[in-house]
């Protein structure tokens, strides 16, 4: 049963999508997302961000009973990405007195999305530190560049102590989804956000300068209990710090003989005392998984059949992925196959070099075709490295 209560004033507006298959057209999102809004009431009423077109009706709805046909006066926009600034438009035309809070680079972009009457007389610019009283709240603006656009900012709501973070501390899932926050949070965090490290140790820093009793995401659950929890989480992510030890192994295999290879790597690894060992077949698991947990654990292995001269598609795409996500920090051993000219590895370590931090453990093992005595000697000295 999801819980949105969040006080007598700030309303929860949002709805939950159970009908998307892929979040931004890319992320597998099995149990649905949701799209958060917040209707704050005092002497002026206050829309903390819109939703995506596909639920804007049941979110008027919402709307329209949380007013209960009291006017509005404020729409505040913190993130300008059509899943949370769709109905910025809709909501202009429905209230005409209506003002929009923004920051500058807000407004710089919002006539790409939007052509809204009289925005010059409508607009409240605001700066970082900068305050807005409604009444009894007083809402505190802080800016949030590249978390994850340039334009995104966070609310602090003074009287109740309440942040609206944006896409920080968002996850997967619909609010009635029962699972487990990490799992799909670091998903969440890692694909979305992962590259922006350095921008989200910034926010938190302004963060850890609040007393802050709640946290109102644009997605996911309302965290109101144990936020050092999800405040630390978000500090081990975002300062690319391996979560828990364990070894993730991720392979590209055509014909399966790669695959056996790590089959057998995994069992080794585990009777020699691994503390975690995790496998992802990049031909066939969630991408956006495996970008989980290369950055969730200490270590990882990459497994890749030659391909085309090169390495096989598959690893190469999940090598750009983490480059583009600032993959660091870690240590990674390397086994390559090839029949004829096993070339693999030489592709592997020209990307991993790319990234900052990375150490390379030898031996590199190559099979050809299958595993050899030659090529099982070196995967004992792999383990042997990857244990110390």
């Amino acid at each position: 049963m999801k819980d949105t209560s969040i006080s007598n004033d700030i309303i929860y507006i949002g709805a939950d999508d159970k009908t998307i298959d892929l979040f931004e057209s890319q992320y597998v999102v099995p149990n649905g997302i949701s799209y958060n809004s917040y209707l704050i009431k005092d002497e002026k009423n206050v829309v903390m961000d819109t939703i995506d077109k596909r639920k804007t009706d049941e979110w008027l709805e919402n709307l329209e009973k949380a007013l209960s046909g009291e006017k509005l006066d404020y729409l505040v926009v913190s993130h300008l990405e059509p899943d949370h600034a769709y109905n910025v438009d809709v909501l202009a035309k429905k209230f005409p007195d209506m003002k929009i809070v923004g920051n500058n680079k807000t407004f710089a972009f919002m006539t790409q999305f939007f052509d809204i009457e009289n925005l010059e007389e409508r607009k409240v610019v605001v700066s970082e530190g900068e305050e807005l009283n409604i009444g009894k709240h007083t809402l505190q603006f802080f800016m949030a560049p590249m978390v994850h656009w340039p334009e995104v900012m966070v609310t602090y709501e003074k009287l109740e102590k309440i942040v609206f973070s944006a896409d920080g501390f968002g996850k997967f899932g619909t609010l009635d989804t029962d699972e487990d926050w990490a799992c799909e949070a670091r998903r969440y965090y890692f694909n979305i956000c992962g590259k922006y490290g350095i921008q989200v140790q910034s926010l938190l820093k302004k963060l850890n300068t609040l007393d802050i009793k709640m946290i109102c995401p644009l997605h996911g659950p309302i965290l109101k209990d144990n936020l050092e929890y999800y405040i630390n989480k978000y500090d081990i992510w975002s300062s690319y710090k391996p979560e828990d030890e364990g070894i993730f192994i991720a392979y590209a295999s055509i014909h399966g003989n790669t695959a056996e290879a790590v089959q057998k790597l995994a069992k080794r690894l585990e009777n020699e005392g691994a503390k975690k060992v995790s496998i992802a077949d990049l031909s066939r698991d969630d991408m956006a998984e495996a970008i989980e947990d290369a950055f969730r654990y200490d270590k990882m292995i990459l497994a890749a059949s030659t391909y085309d001269a090169g390495v096989f598609t598959p690893m190469e795409r999940f090598l750009n992925e983490l480059q583009s996500k600032n993959y660091q920090n870690r240590k990674v051993g390397l086994i390559e196959n090839g029949t004829w000219a096993p070339l693999a590895a030489n592709v592997m370590k020209e990307k991993l070099n790319k990234m900052k931090d990375i150490t390379i453990c030898e031996p590199v093992v190559t099979i050809k075709t299958k595993l050899t005595e030659t090529s099982e000697n070196q995967m004992n000295s792999l383990v042997e490295e990857m244990l110390k």
